[in-house]
């Protein structure tokens, strides 16, 4: 079935995205990354050796022949670290695009937002393709949009917590309301049945890494996310069927001889 996750007119057969980091190993990171079936990846760019190519780095792990790097700004604060970020990653030869990241709370990693605003408007100016990480605020995810970015990548939960889907009533509204670009969540996943969940919602994607890095066995989840994020979709294109209070006999009465 042609189905394919289109962002900024390039396409993808895969609507997960996995991260790069909290693996064990690279090895094992590049196996998880096979058996996911993704094509795109993110990482994070002030967490890499990007100058010393004399010394081991996780990019040597990633088949850039299969995988489409996404630099994160993971890390930054502030609108100008967030924007000194993507255009080293530019510079470097990752990306032109970046998946945009201004955190505005230690703690709880929630999205600044007026900051996301200001880093959004700078890298679109800039020839950037841009995917800001931000909260499940419709009125920020539609600024963003004006803005031009190329997506919005609203939380399900707070990152790395593995909560699961803590929103459900938010992201069915910015799905209804946002279709101008590609929504796809990001972070807060636990496990193959969060993915369904935000699959069966209308989210064109997923984007997730602790979730498989600090699995018991990473490699069987990533396979797991891999057909979740496939059965969620084809679950959201069939249409369920409505949730009734009371019975409803599966076979039909009429006809029947009683």
């Amino acid at each position: 079935m042609e189905d394919k996750l289109v962002i900024a007119g390039r396409e993808f057969r895969s609507r997960l995205i996995v991260g790069t980091g909290k693996y064990r190993s690279f090895p094992e990171m590049a196996r998880c990354h096979e058996l996911s079936g993704a094509e795109m990846v993110t990482v994070a760019v002030r967490r890499v050796n990007l100058t010393d190519r004399s010394k081991e780095s996780l990019l040597d792990y990633i088949d850039r022949s299969k995988f489409f790097i996404l630099p994160n700004t993971a890390g930054c604060y502030t609108a100008e670290e967030a924007i000194r970020t993507a255009r080293l990653a530019r510079e470097v030869g990752l990306s032109n695009w970046i998946k945009l990241e201004v955190i505005g709370d230690e703690k709880t990693l929630f999205p600044d937002n007026e900051g996301l605003l200001e880093s959004t408007r700078t890298l679109v100016k800039e020839g950037f393709v841009v995917l800001p990480y931000t909260n499940d605020d419709l009125v920020n995810a539609k600024k963003l949009i004006d803005a031009g970015a190329a997506a919005v990548m609203p939380l399900a939960a707070p990152i790395g917590s593995g909560m699961g889907i803590q929103n459900a009533a938010n992201l069915r509204i910015l799905r209804e309301m946002i279709t101008e670009v590609p929504l796809i969540v990001d972070a807060g996943v636990g496990t193959a049945s969060d993915v369904v969940v935000a699959m069966e919602l209308g989210a064109d994607g997923v984007l997730l890494n602790t979730a498989i890095a600090c699995a018991t066995e990473p490699e069987k989840m990533a396979l797991a996310m891999k057909l979740g994020v496939e059965a969620g979709r084809l679950a959201y294109l069939a249409g369920r069927i409505p949730k009734k209070l009371y019975a409803s006999a599966s076979s039909p009465l009429e006809g029947v001889v009683r």
